[in-house]
C-alpha cells in the first residue's frame, strides 16, 4: 500500500488507541487464570491478533466482540503451532509457556521475526537439556522446562523476563530469576510485574534485579480495560511540533508505560539539539529522528538495539530522512542527526516494513508533501492510523 501525501496541518481532539504493550500482557495474564475474565478496550492490531492466536494454542477460548475478549483459559485442547506473525512479543512471551509442555511446539513467522535474537533461550535450553531447533518450518522447542535458578542477560531485550515472569509461577517449585546487568527497557518488565502482582501472582524482590517466584501459582480472573497507548500517542502529538495544534487524550498520566516520557522529550527538542538515550525507549527513536531533523538537531545513544527491531531501525531512518535532506551520521551505538529545511523526496520513501519508521515518516511527510511505500506497516500496531490522522486534517490518500 503507498500513502500519498500533501502538505498539511494536524489540528483537533484524538483519542490515544488502546495500549498494545499492556493487550499482550493481560491477555496472557487471563489464559493463566483459574477462571474467565474480560478484557474490554482491545485494538486488534496484527501483533494483537498474534497474541491471541498463541492464546489460543494454549488452550484458552477467546471470543472477541466490540474490542472486547472473554478468555476462558483450558477451554480446548491445545496447539503445538503458535503463529507468531511478525510479533516479536509474541514470540518471547510463549516461549517460555511452550517449555512446560513435555512434548514439541513449533513456532511460525514472518522471516524478519524469526532471525531476531533468541540467545538467551537457546543457552536456557542447552543448559538444561530442552529442545530449541530453528528449522525450515519455524523455531521447535520441547520441555519441559523445571524450577529452579534462572540467570538472564539484561541487555538484548526484556521480553526474554517477561516470558520467564510468565511461566515460572507454573512451575512445580520454586525459582529465582536474575537479570545480569546492564539492562534496557526495564519499564516494560514493570509493567509485566505490575500486571501479574495485580492478577495475584506471587513475585518476591529478592534484591536488585533479582526476584523469587513460587510454583504452582494460578492467576486471579481479570476484569479490565486496556489504557491509552503512549507509544503510539506520540505520533500525532508530534505535530504540535511540526505547526500543528493536538490534543491526545484518553492517555493516564501515572502510567507505568516507558515512552509517557516523550511528554518530556519533545520540549527539549523544540528548544535545541539534545542528547537523548534511547535504550528503555526504542519505539520512540524514528519520531525523534524525524523531529531533530525538521527543528534543531537530535543526538540518541544506546542505539545499537535498534538493530534488533522489525527494521534495523537507525539505517532505515537515515536512509529515508536523506531522501528528504535530512542527514544523519550513524555509529555503532550513537545517532547524530543534523538539522535542516526538509524538501519533498523525490523518490518515495519506504517504510522499511517498520510500524514506527512508517508513522514517524507520515509526521516528515506532512510538512513536504511526497510517498510512502509499505504504508500498511501501521497494521502491526494501529491499524486505522491513517485514518486517524486524516480525521486531523493531514491530507494523505492510500492507494
Amino acid at each position: 500500500m503507498k500513502a500519498v501525501f500533501s502538505p498539511s496541518r494536524a489540528s483537533g481532539s484524538i483519542a490515544a488507541p488502546p495500549s498494545k504493550t499492556l493487550a499482550h500482557r493481560e491477555l496472557i495474564a487471563a489464559c493463566l487464570a483459574r477462571e474467565p475474565s474480560t478484557i474490554a478496550g482491545l485494538m486488534l492490531s496484527e501483533d494483537v491478533l498474534a497474541t491471541v492466536d498463541c492464546a489460543r494454542a494454549l488452550g484458552a477460548a477467546i471470543e472477541i466482540e466490540n474490542g472486547t475478549a472473554r478468555i476462558t483459559p483450558g477451554a480446548h485442547s491445545p496447539s503445538s503451532l503458535f503463529p507468531c506473525r511478525e510479533s516479536g512479543s509474541t514470540l518471547r512471551f510463549f516461549l517460555p509457556l511452550a517449555l512446560l509442555r513435555d512434548s514439541e511446539s513449533v513456532f511460525t513467522g514472518s522471516e524478519r521475526l524469526l532471525s531476531r535474537p533468541l540467545g538467551v533461550y537457546e543457552d536456557l535450553c542447552r543448559e538444561r537439556g530442552l529442545t530449541f531447533r530453528r528449522g525450515e518450518d519455524g523455531i521447535h522447542v520441547k520441555g519441559p522446562l523445571g524450577p529452579g535458578l534462572f540467570r538472564v542477560r539484561g541487555d538484548v531485550s526484556s521480553q526474554f523476563l517477561t516470558g520467564l515472569l510468565f511461566a515460572l509461577p507454573c512451575l512445580p517449585g520454586e525459582s529465582t530469576l536474575e537479570l545480569i546487568p546492564p539492562a534496557v527497557s526495564l519499564p516494560y518488565l514493570r509493567l509485566t510485574l505490575d500486571v501479574l502482582r495485580k492478577a495475584g501472582a506471587e513475585i518476591e524482590e529478592s534484591g536488585s534485579l533479582r526476584w523469587t517466584i513460587p510454583g504452582n501459582q494460578a492467576l486471579s480472573a481479570q476484569n479490565v480495560t486496556v489504557e491509552g497507548d503512549w507509544s503510539n500517542a506520540a505520533f500525532p502529538d508530534a505535530f504540535n511540533l511540526t505547526g500543528g495544534s493536538v490534543l491526545v487524550t484518553g492517555l493516564d498520566p501515572e502510567s507505568g508505560q516507558g515512552d509517557r516520557i516523550y511528554r518530556q522529550l519533545y520540549p527539549k527538542l523544540a528548544d535545541g539539539a539534545p542528547t537523548i538515550a534511547v535504550e528503555d525507549i526504542p519505539d520512540l527513536s524514528p519520531i525523534l529522528m524525524v523531529l531533530g531533523g525538521i527543528l534543531h538537531g537530535v543526538t540518541l545513544t544506546g542505539t545499537a538495539r535498534l538493530r534488533m527491531k522489525e527494521s534495523d531501525r537507525g539505517a532505515a531512518m537515515a536512509e529515508e530522512l536523506a531522501k528528504c535532506g535530512i542527514r544523519c551520521d550513524v555509529g555503532e551505538d550513537r545517532i547524530v542527526v543534523c538539522p535542516a529545511q526538509p524538501h519533498a523526496p523525490t523518490t518515495p520513501v519506504d517504510s522499511h516494513n517498520d510500524h514506527r519508521v512508517a508513522m514517524a515518516l507520515s509526521v516528515l511527510l506532512s510538512l513536504t508533501g511526497g510517498e510512502l511505500t509499505r504504508a500498511e506497516a501501521v497494521r502491526k500496531s494501529w491499524p486505522d492510523y491513517f485514518e486517524a490522522i486524516r480525521s486531523l486534517g493531514i491530507e494523505v490518500e492510500l492507494q
